[in-house]
């Protein structure tokens, strides 16, 4: 082989290579969206590994500290939940092109 066609060898090998990462783009953008959302959603991580003071509590703890004792407190507790969806609905928005894309991939033959 010269190195002419060695170059072009990996120049075909590079574009093969990112060709099927474009095609791949929303199925990983969709398994993205919902590793996020299950990660984002773990309480008992949450509970088990970052518990230690109040002050570094993620927000899921201090969400489960606000129902009281005999399960009073709920308006708080569905406005903190409001706030708390919020980043989860803003990665869903700006990346649902890519999950539709993703879903819809699998399906159509």
């Amino acid at each position: 082989m010269k190195i002419g066609t060695k170059k072009i060898f990996v120049a075909a090998t590079i574009a093969t290579l990112l060709g099927s990462l474009v095609s791949a783009l929303p199925a990983i953008v969709a398994f993205a969206i919902f590793q996020f959302l299950w990660v984002w959603n773990d309480l008992l991580v949450a509970l088990t590994f970052a518990s230690g003071t109040q002050e570094i509590a993620p927000i899921n703890v201090k969400l489960a500290s606000l129902v009281g004792q005999y399960g009073s407190g709920w308006t708080s507790l569905t406005a903190g939940a409001f706030i708390t969806i919020a980043l989860p609905l803003v990665v869903f928005f700006s990346l649902q092109r890519y999950f539709v894309r993703g879903l819809l991939a699998g399906s159509v033959k």
